[in-house]
């Protein structure tokens, strides 16, 4: 009954349907044939370039990337949890201060 489980031996001369790496190397082949793509002088090279360099270095950061464990998001909630009071402190100053200064400038009546 775990013999659906197992994995099948693949056989050498068949290839995998869907290989990423085989659909990269296509792409690949299909952009050198297309010279103004490759050239960040050209406009649709510039924004082509523009956009495979920002998805490479967009794949580099989320492989990069870690989960932060119990100590290191406590770290952050509290500095923003400072950073917020401190923030609204600020600005309840701010107001305090130019409640006065206004009603002195428009005038009490």
């Amino acid at each position: 009954w775990l013999k659906h489980l197992a994995p099948r031996p693949r056989s050498v001369e068949r290839p995998r349907p869907c290989s990423s790496g085989r659909i990269r190397v296509a792409m690949a082949d299909k952009l050198k044939s297309l010279p103004f793509i490759n050239d960040k002088n050209n406009p649709i090279g510039w924004f082509v370039q523009g956009g495979i360099e920002f998805a490479k270095d967009s794949q580099r950061l989320v492989q990069r990337c870690t989960k932060p464990d119990a100590k290191e998001f406590k770290k952050i909630a509290v500095a923003c949890s400072i950073g917020f009071a401190i923030m609204g402190f600020i600005g309840y100053t701010v107001k305090l201060v130019f409640i006065p200064i206004n009603n002195i400038i428009v005038g009490g009546s």
